[in-house]
């Protein structure tokens, strides 16, 4: 007797091959058939009409704190993701000595990923010290599997303490986060991660520890990898914002050769104003695997949707000479940015090419106003500067500033980017079959009232299907399951076979899509995040366990901890093939 018997649905297996129609049995945590069946079942489920595939697998996410508070992850579990990567960019929650290190940790968090500092302070725990004590708070309490990188910033914290963000690592002090890298990874961590990108400062406005670490040390952390199975690196830096240096190039190629694995980096934006980046990062993975070494991509195959503010941190503090000015306290912003040499310098400084990726947020006529908190605005929710301008007959970027000033800084900005534009999804196109180029960078569990990521999955299938229809169903999943899994070693996941595990998605082809980003006030202290529910998902199994039925999500917390040797194994590099 099989638990769940799913009848009559068109089976796309994560292979890129075509699809098909099959059953599937589910009994347990695993696909026990797929064919014509019959048999009895606690539950048959028509998904006549309906795709099935596996479950997706979202490379690159930022949980480690939310799980604590929304264990089902939402809302990526209603986009149909599984499993979940997270601990990237060198920023994890442990290992952790004391709640001063914890303290510093937080507030880390609160800059570099916008997660806010009450939702830490209350939603979370922190009653751990270890990697594997924070690990064990997981398993069994969250509703999709989970795999964590070991971040090097809590590393260097727990070895150097507040020299971590000063000094360079002697050579003990390096041996020593070597040993506590062994341990977490032994307690179940994926891999390493760090980074080096100059976005990335702390509460304090001084660099990452990981910022300050000597190459030497980075490769040494590499290479603690290679005696561990199913092991993997990832790292952001400098070049996964504006293009790759040689130094950079020779320094991940080393990454990813004394590791003896893949590195993954975050994220490759394709935009045709740019093209010499885009073909300068694309060079850079050509030349590691001439190398012998792995390196992958990752990027995304929609346009995320996300909001800007002149008064909190964002994107914009990034744009050339703006971070001084947006740093500014309120009032003496608000004086600067009244200024009309201040204006013409803004305006100047973001056209210029040291704005690089940032360049996508220039689109001033493109902005939408979002919510507005003063009289003098009122009915301009929903319009964009550009329309407003016109009327007003100034320039698109003054009237922004003349809109925002009324609000006392509070205006909500919705973006509209620039490189939505016929030769850039033909760029994109090209990237997502280069072999070094993977989906993902989601940044679910980050950036939580500034950014959407999460939805990318069901978005890209509608466009996929309903859009501008760039693949084909079946290559579109093969990227969200299989090559993930497969870049992470994930055992028995990221395609439908006899044997697998059930992570199974259901959708309806005709209506799958994400629903509109909204602003909810749901974070522990009242603060709001970005949201958007899902259209068309019939079921979402994970491990055999029904997480999603019909949009909605289940109580059901069948996740876990995705561990490095038991659950994943070694993927070789071309040095090792």
């Amino acid at each position: 007797m099989f638990d769940y018997l799913i009848k009559g649905g068109t089976i796309v297996d994560g292979t890129g091959a075509e699809a098909f129609q099959a059953d599937i049995a589910i009994t347990g945590d695993r696909i026990v058939a797929i064919g014509e069946l019959g048999g009895v079942a606690n539950e048959v489920i028509d998904a006549s009409g309906l795709v099935v595939s596996p479950g997706f697998v979202d490379p690159h996410t930022h949980y480690d704190a939310q799980l604590f508070w929304d264990p089902r992850g939402t809302p990526s579990n209603l986009h149909g993701v599984t499993s979940a990567v997270m601990g990237n960019c060198g920023f994890t929650l442990a290992p952790v000595n004391n709640e001063e290190d914890a303290d510093y940790l937080r507030k880390m968090m609160v800059k570099v990923e916008g997660m806010p500092l009450e939702a830490l302070e209350t939603g979370v725990s922190w009653d751990w010290n270890s990697y594997g004590e924070y690990l064990s708070k997981l398993d069994g309490n969250i509703g999709l599997n989970v795999a964590t990188m070991v971040g090097h910033c809590a590393l260097r914290l727990a070895v150097m303490g507040a020299d971590a963000t000063k000094e360079l690592a002697t050579p003990d002090q390096i041996n020593e986060m070597k040993a506590l890298l062994a341990k977490c990874i032994e307690e179940g961590g994926l891999g390493f991660s760090t980074t080096r990108a100059f976005t990335h400062s702390d509460g304090n406005g001084d660099p990452v520890p990981s910022r300050v670490a000597s190459e030497e040390e980075l490769l040494a952390l590499c290479s603690v990898v290679a005696d561990h199975e199913g092991t993997t690196l990832e790292w952001a830096s400098d070049g996964c914002l504006n293009g790759f240096t040689e130094d950079e190039v020779e320094l991940m190629a080393n990454m990813s050769l004394v590791g003896h694995r893949p590195l993954n980096w975050n994220v490759l934006t394709v935009d045709s104003a740019r093209p010499a980046d885009y073909k300068n990062q694309l060079k850079a993975l050509e030349t590691c695997t001439d190398k012998g070494a792995r390196v992958v991509a990752l990027t995304m195959p929609v346009l995320v949707g996300m909001n800007m503010s002149f008064l909190t941190y964002c994107g914009l503090n990034m744009m050339p000479d703006w971070g001084p000015i947006l740093g500014l306290p309120v009032s003496e912003r608000m004086e600067k940015l009244r200024d009309p040499e201040v204006r013409k310098f803004m305006e100047e400084r973001a056209a210029s090419p040291d704005a690089g990726v940032f360049s996508r947020l220039t689109g001033w006529n493109l902005y939408v106003i979002g919510d507005t908190y003063s009289e003098a605005n009122e009915g301009l929710k929903g319009r964009s500067v550009g329309e407003i301008a016109l009327e007003r007959g100034v320039r698109d970027f003054y009237c922004l500033l003349d809109i925002v000033l009324e609000d006392d800084l509070r205006t909500v900005l919705w973006p509209g980017p620039t490189d939505d534009d016929p030769a850039s999804w033909h760029m994109r196109t090209e990237a997502w079959r280069h072999p070094d180029v993977m989906i993902g960078g989601s940044d679910a569990g980050a950036h939580l009232d500034r950014m959407s990521g999460a939805p990318y999955t069901t978005s890209w299938l509608h466009d996929c299907l309903h859009g501008k229809s760039l693949i084909s169903l079946e290559e579109t999943i093969n990227h969200i399951t299989q090559v993930p899994a497969e870049l992470f070693g994930l055992r028995d996941r990221g395609v439908l076979k006899e044997g697998t595990f059930a992570d199974i998605v259901i959708f309806n082809p005709e209506t799958i899509n994400a629903g509109e980003v909204i602003l909810l006030n749901d974070l522990p202290g009242g603060e709001g995040r970005l949201y958007a529910d899902v259209e068309g998902m019939h079921r979402v199994f994970v491990n055999g366990i029904p997480t999603v039925v019909d949009n909605e999500p289940t109580d059901h917390l069948p996740g876990t901890v995705l561990k490095s040797g038991r659950d994943t194994y070694t993927v070789a590099i071309p040095a090792d093939a």
